[in-house]
């Protein structure tokens, strides 16, 4: 009897103990039963790589939530337009734009980008750590071109009242601030006629430069405005970058035209002469010059992409932007290209995709980026003002082509988006497989092809191409207060990186914009784009 009391006490603690488990299960467990983590000094530790994925939706849409009930945004989410209906994609590319500005206008006004998801401003490094409002100005010539006039209103009083010393701290990029704030305000002047833009572009210009300084005049990278000193980043041992010192001369030739101040143009023109002066190895340009007098060419690096790009765009541009004057420029355009598509203008084994390579010397990367899809705009620009019939189809043809390749990028990805950087191998044809260049940050080079060959041709897919990336704008891209960049475009769930940029107004809305409307927007024979996608006048 004693013995059956104590197996009968031993199975009641037992099943008393079994319970608590349970219930404290119950309650305290995460729900859900495949979610597999731990908690340690009240952080979530996840083992599970989708669990995680999961996590953080759940945070962001409980983050948007609660924004969007403290602070709601007074933008309805417009309906898509039809297939076929022209007015209405632009009126929604018209609301994209007026949404981005007003989280911008809310939640980091001065500032010069936006976290749309954080509900923050941000700024990179190629602005030094001053709130010099590089949105505002990026974004002010593309407001009043699509008629928002309450925004452009805005813009311009906070233009008025801005003092781009006093607010600029730090090491700002040279190239940066000329082509978008210097270009930004040119181009608003431009468009309006207000003479207040083009002194805010001339104060700007000026306080560049003393980054020309310099024993050949190619001037330095980067500048602090409040010292005056200039340099060039120490990750490029010293030297000069092609993209940065040679998109100056459309900004500075323009300002002195309009000003009549010679100082600007003539610091263009002597970057002009001296690489005129220099012997091109095989017709192509190096990357690299070193600061020397006279400069040096440093490691034989070569590309159509990042820290190359818009020196070519500009050969072409300065000589349109003359009305054809400028007969040098055109000369060594055309001697620039035709060595590019001589050395380094590839198509691919599977599908017969063109491209322009990279080159280290004389070995080949096969490999293209996004930054380089403008490309196929510049030789379409270039065939539209070509007299030689032969030439000008050749370019066309060339265009339609790289068009074509970039939208094979777009198509390939999971969200319809292309990557920075895509590859072309025995294996793999405009992806890649490198989780470092998967990424996408608003870029507007592709978009900007499609819209120079819709106005060249008029072949309805360049329409339907920029629509598609619309809706995957929309998608994938927009987030609680603006549109975000995302770090995987292989991903069908893409996490976003938190960053509207400031030329996400400047060239890819501007393009989009475009692209829907008519001809006599901003014709291409009496307006020429900077890189940054800022407007200036030809002259005649």
């Amino acid at each position: 009897m004693g013995l059956r009391s104590h197996e009968q006490l031993v199975v009641c603690v037992g099943v008393m103990f079994l319970l608590t488990v349970c219930i404290t299960a119950f309650f305290f467990l995460p729900s859900g039963g495949t979610d597999l983590y731990f908690r340690e000094e009240n952080s979530v530790h996840v083992r599970d790589i989708y669990v995680r994925e999961e996590l953080r939706r759940k945070e962001q849409d409980a983050l948007r939530r609660k924004a969007e009930e403290a602070n709601p945004i007074p933008i309805p989410k417009p309906e898509i337009g039809a297939a076929d209906d022209t007015e209405g994609r632009r009126i929604f590319v018209k609301q994209m734009i007026k949404f981005a500005w007003d989280g911008y206008r809310k939640y980091a006004w001065g500032e010069n980008e936006l976290r749309p998801n954080s509900l923050s401003g941000h700024s990179s490094s190629i602005f030094g750590y001053g709130k010099t409002g590089a949105t505002i100005i990026d974004a002010i010539d593309t407001l009043f071109i699509v008629g928002l006039k309450e925004e452009y209103k805005e813009a311009r009083e906070w233009i008025a009242q801005f003092n781009f010393k006093e607010s600029a701290k730090g090491d700002l990029s040279v190239f940066e601030t000329n082509i978008r704030f210097t270009g930004g305000l040119l181009s608003a002047y431009a468009l309006t006629g207000d003479k207040m833009f083009l002194e805010k572009a001339e104060d700007v210009a000026t306080l560049l430069l003393p980054a020309f300084d310099t024993p050949s005049g190619i001037p330095y990278s980067l500048i602090d405005l409040q010292t005056g000193r200039a340099k060039t980043y120490s990750w490029a041992s010293g030297k000069a970058i092609l993209s940065e010192y040679g998109s100056i001369q459309l900004e500075f030739d323009y300002l002195s035209n309009l000003t009549g101040n010679p100082v600007f143009a003539q610091k263009a023109d002597k970057i002009r002469d001296v690489l005129t002066e220099m012997e091109k190895p095989e017709g192509l340009y190096p990357i690299y010059l070193s600061m020397d007098n006279p400069p040096r060419w440093g490691q034989h690096l070569f590309s159509m992409g990042a820290m190359a790009d818009s020196w070519y765009e500009y050969l072409l541009k300065q000589w349109i932007s003359t009305g054809k004057r400028d007969k040098r420029t055109k000369r060594e355009y055309e001697e620039a290209i035709f060595a590019m598509e001589k050395r380094m203008l590839f198509k691919s084994e599977q599908s017969n995709l063109w491209y322009f390579a990279k080159m280290n010397g004389n070995r080949v990367e096969h490999s293209f980026e996004h930054l380089a899809c403008f490309s196929g705009g510049m030789v379409v620009l270039h065939a539209m003002n070509e007299e030689n019939s032969t030439i000008s189809d050749h370019y066309l043809t060339l265009g339609k082509e790289i068009g074509h390749t970039c939208h094979e990028s777009y198509a390939r990805s999971a969200t319809g988006i292309g990557p920075e950087s895509f590859q072309f191998t025995s294996s793999i044809e405009a992806k890649t497989e490198r989780r470092q260049d998967s990424y996408y940050i608003l870029r507007p080079e592709v978009v900007e092809t499609w819209f120079y060959l819709w106005r060249a041709t008029k072949d309805e897919k360049y329409r339907q191409w920029a629509w598609d990336h619309v809706q995957n704008l929309e998608k994938y891209a927009k987030g609680t207060a603006g549109y975000s960049g995302i770090r995987n475009v292989y991903d069908e769930r893409p996490e976003q990186d938190d960053v509207q940029q400031s030329f996400l107004f400047a060239e890819l809305f501007k393009y989009l914009f475009l692209i829907f409307s008519e001809d006599d927007v901003l014709p291409l024979d009496q307006w020429v784009f900077n890189t940054e996608a800022h407007p200036f006048r030809i002259r005649h």
